[in-house]
C-alpha cells in the first residue's frame, strides 16, 4: 500500500461519551492500560505499509499532539511523508460560520492533492481492530471499483445501534446505505473505512464545497456514491466501536478475554504506540491481583479483580478494586471499595469511600478530581 495516502478524520460524534472526551478527542482516549484508540487506526495503516498519513482533528487535539509527536513510535518520522496533523483554523473574514468538517478538508486540500499517492484509505479512529489493509486493498484493486467501503458482518448487539448498515448486492456492490436501528439480527455494519483513488476524493470535497449541499465529508461521501461504482470489503475479526461510555467500559473488559486479546495484540501485526519508560509495578506482601491487566509502575498493596490498570496507579491496602477501569497517575487510599468503575487520570479516591456503578452505567470519575 506505498502508493496510499492515509487519512483519520477525528469529526467524531461524542454525545454519548461527554464524561471521557471533555478534554480529548475521542482518538485520544486511554485503553487497554497502555494505548490510545488513535493507535490501533494508525498501527493498522502502518503495518499495511502506508507511511504517508494526515490527521484531521476537530478540537481538544493538545493531548493528541503530545502523544503522537514525531510519529516515532510508528515510524513515521521521516523527511519525506511521515504523519502529518491538521488542525481547524477559524476564518474570522467569515460572516457565515458553517459546522462539519468539510471546511477544514477543504483548507488543507492542497495536502491531499499534491501528495506522491494516487489512492487515500479514509478511516475514523474509534473503529478498534487489528485489519490486514494490504488485503483489503487488494481486494479493491482487483475489483476494479472506485469507490469500497469496508464492512463486517455481526450480530446485531446494542452496541452497534445507531450506526451505518450497508445494504450489498450481486458482486459485493454497494445498493445502499442505512441506519442501524436495532432490528435486524445481523447486520452488515459499515466501519467507515473507505478507499479510492484521490482524484475522487478531492472531486467530491471541491464540489461539496462549491455546491454547499454537505457540511460533513461523510454526508457528501454519500450524496456522491450514486455517480461511482461503489463496493465492499469484508472485514473479519474483533471490532469494538468506542462512540459510548459503555461501549468504552465493555471493550475495554474484552481485553479480559485472552482470546479476544490475541486477535487484537499479534505478532504478525503489532500495535504501536508512545513509549513511556516506568519501572516494574510492585506487588506488596497482602496484595490479590486476579484477571486484570496491570501496566508498568503501580504500587498494589489491595485487591484487584477482574480490572484494567493503567500506568503509575497506587492502590492502599485494604482497597478493592472490582470490575474497574483505573487510569495513569491515579491514587486509592485506604479501605476504599469500587466496583464498575472508570477513573479518569490523576484522580485521588480518599480512605474509606465507596464508588459503584452498574455495568451498563458505570461510575465515572473526571480527570484530575479528588474524592
Amino acid at each position: 500500500m506505498k502508493n496510499c495516502l492515509g487519512i483519520i478524520n477525528l469529526s467524531e460524534e461524542e454525545m454519548q461519551i461527554q464524561e471521557l472526551t471533555k478534554v480529548r478527542p475521542i482518538a485520544g482516549l486511554p485503553f487497554a492500560g497502555r494505548y490510545r484508540v488513535i493507535d490501533f487506526m494508525l498501527s493498522n495503516m502502518v503495518n499495511g505499509g502506508i507511511h504517508n498519513i494526515g490527521i484531521f482533528t476537530q478540537n481538544k487535539f493538545r493531548s493528541l499532539i503530545d502523544h503522537i509527536g514525531s510519529g516515532k513510535a510508528w515510524d513515521l518520522d521521516r523527511k519525506i511523508s511521515g504523519v502529518k496533523v491538521f488542525n481547524p483554523a477559524f476564518n474570522y473574514n467569515k460572516i457565515v460560520q458553517t459546522h462539519g468538517d468539510i471546511e477544514h478538508f477543504y483548507q488543507s486540500l492542497d495536502y491531499i492533492k499534491y501528495a506522491s499517492e494516487d489512492y487515500v484509505f479514509l478511516s475514523r479512529s474509534y473503529m478498534i481492530c487489528n485489519m490486514d489493509l494490504k488485503k483489503i486493498f487488494k481486494d479493491h484493486l482487483e475489483s476494479n471499483n472506485d469507490i469500497s467501503i469496508v464492512y463486517k458482518n455481526v450480530k446485531n448487539e446494542e452496541k452497534f445501534y445507531g450506526l451505518d448498515t450497508l445494504n450489498i448486492g450481486m458482486n459485493k456492490l454497494l445498493i445502499s446505505i442505512g441506519k442501524n436501528t436495532g432490528k435486524k439480527e445481523k447486520i452488515d455494519l459499515s466501519m467507515e473505512m473507505y478507499i479510492m483513488r484521490k482524484d475522487i476524493l478531492v472531486k467530491i470535497i471541491e464540489e461539496s464545497v462549491e455546491s454547499g449541499h454537505s457540511n460533513y465529508l461523510k454526508q457528501a461521501l454519500f450524496q456522491e456514491l450514486v455517480n461511482y461504482k461503489v463496493g465492499t470489503c469484508r472485514y473479519e475479526g474483533y471490532l469494538a466501536c468506542i462512540n459510548s461510555n459503555k461501549n468504552f467500559y465493555d471493550a475495554n473488559m474484552d481485553m479480559l478475554d485472552m482470546d479476544i486479546y490475541r486477535q487484537l495484540f499479534n505478532n504478525e501485526r503489532p500495535v504501536f504506540t508512545k513509549v513511556k519508560d516506568e519501572p516494574s509495578t510492585i506487588y506488596r506482601e497482602n496484595s490479590d491481583v486476579k484477571n486484570s491487566l496491570v501496566a508498568n509502575g503501580c504500587d498494589i498493596e489491595g485487591e484487584v479483580k477482574n480490572s484494567i490498570i493503567f500506568r503509575d496507579v497506587h492502590i492502599d491496602e485494604g482497597t478493592k478494586v472490582t470490575n474497574s477501569i483505573i487510569m495513569q497517575r491515579t491514587k486509592i487510599e485506604k479501605n476504599c471499595s469500587l466496583n464498575n468503575v472508570i477513573l479518569d487520570k490523576y484522580v485521588v479516591i480518599t480512605k474509606e469511600n465507596i464508588l459503584a456503578g452498574d455495568k451498563k452505567i458505570p461510575y465515572i470519575v473526571g480527570k484530575n478530581l479528588t474524592i
